[in-house]
C-alpha cells in the first residue's frame, strides 16, 4: 500500500487551519465545555476562512474545495474543540443537502450566506421513535392550499438552537409498495409555526448546541421541498454517510492526536524515580497504543474520505473508519489518563474533557453496532 500523502495546497490548509486553532480556539476550548457555549463569534471567523463552506464551489460563495481537505479541517478543529467541530460537521449536512439535492433557485438564494458562516445550518432527521431507525420518524408534511404544514418533533439535533436554515424530513404518504414515504424540506427558523425546544445538557461536544426542534402547523411555501417529493429517505441516508459519518471519523481522529501529543509532552516532563515518566516502559506502551490508534484511524478515515470523493460507494470503508476512530478515541482518552495518574481527573488539563468528547462521539452519526452491522454486511454479502 502507497504511503497517505497529502498535496502540498493540502498541508498548506492543515496549517493554516492549525495556526487558526491554535490562535483563536485552544485558549477559550475549556470555557465553551464549562459554559456548554457554541462561539457564533468563533464560526464567523471560520466562515471567513472558508471552513463553513470548504466544499462549496466558488459560485455560490465557498472555497470549491473537495472532502479530503473538509476532512483537514475537522481533525484539525477536533484536536482542540470536537463540540465546536461538530456544529461544524452538522453545518456541512445542511450545506451538502441544498448543494446536492437543491434547485438552482434554492442554491443561490441559501449557499452563499452558509458558506460564508453568516447563518448556520442543520439536518434534523432524528426523533424520540429513535435514531438508527430512519423509517420510524413520526413527524408528518401535508400539502395545503399550495403550501406545506409540517407537524412533529425532532430530538438529539445538532445545532438545534443555532441553526437559520434547517433541512428537516417527515413523512408525506406512502411509496408504491404500500411504505412511509418522506420527504425534505428547507425551513427556516422564522418559519410559522417552528421553533426550537429543550436543550440537552450533554456529556461531552458541549460545544455544540443540541436538542429538540417543534413543528407545530409549521408552515412552508412549495419552493421550501428539497430533492423531490418523496425522495427525503434516500437523501438523509446518503447525507450521513457522506458528510456525518466521515466527518465524525474525522474529529475521532483529532481527539486521537490530542491524547497522543499530549500523552507524549506529558511524559516527557513529568519526573517519577528520577527520571522522566517516558522511560518506563509501561509508559511507553500506553504512548506506543496512542500512535497505533492514530495512525490506523488516519487511514482508514482519508482512505474512505478519498474513495468517497472519488465517486465511490465506499459505505463499509466509511463505517470502518467512523467506528474505529470513535472507539480509539476514547481507548486513547482512558490510556492518556491512565499515564497521567492523578493529573488524569484534574480538570486543570484537557484529557477529562477529550475523554467526554470520544464517549459522545459514539452516538453521533450512527452508533459504533449499527457501523458494524454495516460493514459486516457489506462483507458477507
Amino acid at each position: 500500500m502507497a504511503e497517505l500523502k497529502f498535496t502540498q495546497q493540502q498541508e498548506i490548509l492543515r496549517k493554516a487551519v492549525r495556526e487558526f486553532v491554535e490562535k483563536e480556539v485552544k485558549p477559550v476550548a475549556a470555557k465553551l465545555d464549562a459554559e456548554s457555549r457554541f462561539p457564533m463569534d468563533i464560526f464567523l471567523k471560520m466562515g471567513k476562512l472558508g471552513f463553513a463552506g470548504v466544499f462549496v464551489p466558488g459560485e455560490y460563495g465557498g472555497a470549491g474545495l473537495g472532502m479530503t481537505e473538509r476532512a483537514i479541517i475537522l481533525e484539525e478543529l477536533g484536536r482542540h474543540a470536537a463540540g465546536l467541530a461538530m456544529a461544524l460537521m452538522t453545518h456541512h449536512l445542511g450545506v451538502d443537502a441544498i448543494l446536492s439535492y437543491g434547485t438552482e433557485e434554492q442554491k443561490k438564494k441559501y449557499l452563499p450566506d452558509l458558506a460564508a458562516g453568516r447563518k448556520i445550518s442543520g439536518l434534523a432527521v432524528t426523533e424520540p421513535t429513535g435514531g438508527s431507525d430512519v423509517a420510524g420518524q413520526l413527524s408528518t408534511a401535508a400539502h395545503e392550499d399550495g403550501k406545506w404544514v409540517i407537524n412533529g418533533r425532532k430530538c438529539f439535533i445538532t445545532n438545534s438552537a443555532s441553526a437559520e436554515v434547517n433541512v428537516i424530513t417527515a413523512r408525506t404518504g406512502e411509496d408504491a409498495k404500500g411504505r412511509p414515504a418522506f420527504s425534505a424540506f428547507i425551513v427556516e427558523n422564522t418559519a410559522e409555526g417552528f421553533s426550537p425546544g429543550r436543550e440537552e445538557d450533554k456529556v461531552g461536544l458541549r460545544g455544540s448546541s443540541t436538542g429538540d426542534l417543534l413543528m407545530n402547523g409549521c408552515s412552508v411555501g412549495d419552493a421550501s421541498l428539497l430533492g423531490g417529493e418523496g425522495n427525503g429517505m434516500k437523501m438523509a441516508l446518503a447525507l450521513f454517510t457522506k458528510i456525518g459519518r466521515t466527518g465524525m471519523a474525522a474529529i475521532g481522529l483529532g481527539i486521537i492526536r490530542a491524547c497522543l501529543e499530549d500523552g507524549v509532552k506529558f511524559a516527557k516532563d513529568r519526573v517519577l524515580y528520577g527520571k522522566p515518566l517516558s522511560k518506563l516502559q509501561a509508559i511507553q506502551f500506553e504512548i506506543a497504543r496512542n500512535r497505533i490508534d492514530y495512525e490506523a484511524a488516519r487511514l482508514l478515515t482519508y482512505n474512505a474520505v478519498g474513495l468517497k470523493e472519488g465517486g465511490a460507494g465506499a459505505d463499509a470503508e466509511i463505517a470502518a473508519a467512523k467506528y474505529f476512530a470513535t472507539e480509539g478515541a476514547v481507548r486513547a482518552a482512558k490510556r492518556t489518563m491512565d499515564l497521567m495518574g492523578g493529573y488524569g481527573v484534574i480538570n486543570e488539563y484537557p484529557v477529562g474533557r477529550y475523554m467526554r468528547d470520544a464517549l459522545t462521539t459514539i452516538s453521533c452519526g450512527g452508533t459504533s453496532h449499527i457501523m458494524q452491522i454495516i460493514v459486516a454486511g457489506q462483507t458477507l454479502n
